[in-house]
């Protein structure tokens, strides 16, 4: 059962109170700075010693995504808002198809900028979300909550499981409700905050890295990066063309002005460049080869 009330929080670790910083308030502001960024190393170490677990969850992440399945964060609140960010920038990263990556958030879009208050105890309402995705078995869905109690997000994860789909617990706090309930548990002890509760901090910090890890590698599985380059950005403002064009010279040895040329024949699709110098070819022979392998590069150019 979801645990509620006062006495339920208490015994977090994220709620402790750390007695050393009992004079915070009256320390200088260089004190206080030193203090918090020393803290602050707290986050990427618990990444660290999480990394089986995340590996776990990646290698079964990308098996759904490659039988045509979607990645879906749920949350509330701060974790909430992290799964928002990391979903909103899969699109113009690894051009992913429009809601291949997608978050819900507790309250709606509307409580990205503005909480709405007790959003976060309806589990009801992430269910009504999941099923307005239509979700699916071949769906993988990773629930969000610095506490891992948090209802919202359980009943999110309970329904994903009813229906098949894999689901993914992030928490930080050890044995949590949600690393029992989801298939796989990423738990991230942070402990105590700086500020007392205050789970944007060290618990947001490790939850976002691992948003970037879970999203960044299952993009690179799945044929989105050729090495490190990001061969299917978005070229979509002046920058982006820049890089895309930087992109096709170092895989190809290009000059900027042929690199830069092919991409505008293609309509900047960076792969299709890339393979019209490579193999002297046109735009549609390149997009035809670039098919054949499920639009990974690296096989379409061990192909030539």
């Amino acid at each position: 059962m979801t645990q509620s009330g006062g006495e339920s929080f208490a015994s977090l670790a994220t709620e402790q109170v750390r007695p050393e910083l009992g004079e915070l308030d009256r320390m200088p502001i260089d004190q206080l700075v030193a203090l918090m960024s020393a803290d602050a190393r707290r986050a990427p170490e618990v990444v660290v010693s999480a990394s089986e677990a995340i590996a776990r969850a990646v290698e079964a992440i990308v098996e759904r995504l490659e039988r045509g399945g979607r990645l879906v964060y749920v949350g509330a609140g701060t974790a909430g808002r992290l799964g928002v960010l990391d979903a909103s920038e899969a699109g113009p990263t690894f051009n992913v198809p429009p809601g291949q990556v997608v978050a819900v958030l507790a309250g709606g879009m509307a409580a990205f900028s503005d909480p709405i208050e007790g959003a976060e105890d309806d589990a009801g309402a992430a269910v009504s979300a999941l099923k307005a995705l239509a979700l699916a078995e071949p769906d993988a869905v990773v629930g969000i909550s610095a506490s891992g109690q948090t209802p919202y997000v359980l009943g999110g994860i309970d329904w994903a499981r009813s229906v098949g789909a894999l689901t993914v617990g992030v928490a930080c706090n050890l044995g949590s409700p949600l690393s029992t309930r989801a298939n796989l548990a990423i738990e991230l002890p942070v402990g105590p905050e700086f500020i007392a509760g205050s789970t944007r901090l060290n618990a947001g910090t490790a939850q976002k890295i691992v948003l970037n890890i879970l999203s960044t590698v299952t993009m690179v599985r799945l044929g989105k990066t050729y090495g490190n380059l990001m061969v299917d950005v978005r070229a979509n403002n002046e920058k982006l063309r820049d890089r895309a064009a930087r992109i096709v010279s170092t895989i190809t040895g290009a000059s900027g002005a042929s690199a830069r040329a092919a991409l505008e024949a293609c309509g900047w699709e960076t792969k299709v460049a890339v393979l019209m110098l490579t193999g002297e070819t046109d735009v549609r022979t390149a997009r035809e080869r670039l098919s054949r392998t499920h639009g990974r590069l690296r096989g379409a150019l061990e192909a030539l």
